[in-house]
């Protein structure tokens, strides 16, 4: 399976963008109303968790912090949560995002690569991406998210 990678260039300083992944305000804004958990050190676990099949704490996606620079770069390892796939802890993918600043404008660059054969979220996640990262950069740029019509 290919790598998915992504570029985005955001009208917004790199440390604004950066606090839209980690903050329980950013990410439940452009994460479709997750809160991320974790304490952000290398090894450390995390989970983006919010309503879903299991209620209002449902653990969408989980894994393991790779790297971790603030306002720069993060690094994780991607599980679907265990509601979503009985085989959850066998779907490992791994997410690196890098923040890069141009001017008065961030390159957002993420890429999500490590994919086992026939994962079964691959063709989903290859068009969610694009949709979390214009939620990242509209949030960033304007305060507000996209409406999807869900």
């Amino acid at each position: 399976m290919k790598d998915l990678k992504y570029e985005f260039y955001i009208g917004a300083k790199a440390e604004e963008v950066w606090n839209i992944f980690v903050s329980p305000e950013g990410t439940k804004a452009i994460f479709f109303g997750c809160i991320l958990k974790s304490t952000f050190e290398v090894g450390a676990q995390y989970e983006y968790v919010g309503p879903g099949e299991a209620g209002d704490h449902t653990v969408h996606v989980y894994g393991e912090i790779l790297a971790f620079e603030p306002h720069k770069m993060m690094s994780y390892t991607e599980h679907p949560g265990p509601v979503y796939r009985e085989n959850h802890a066998e779907l490992e993918t791994r997410i690196t995002l890098t923040l890069e600043e141009m001017g008065e404008c961030t390159k957002l660059t993420l890429v999500n690569d490590k994919w086992p054969e026939n994962h079964p979220s691959y063709e989903n996640t290859k068009s969610t991406w694009p949709m979390i990262l214009s939620n990242v950069k509209t949030y960033a740029e304007t305060g507000k998210t996209l409406d999807f019509g869900w």
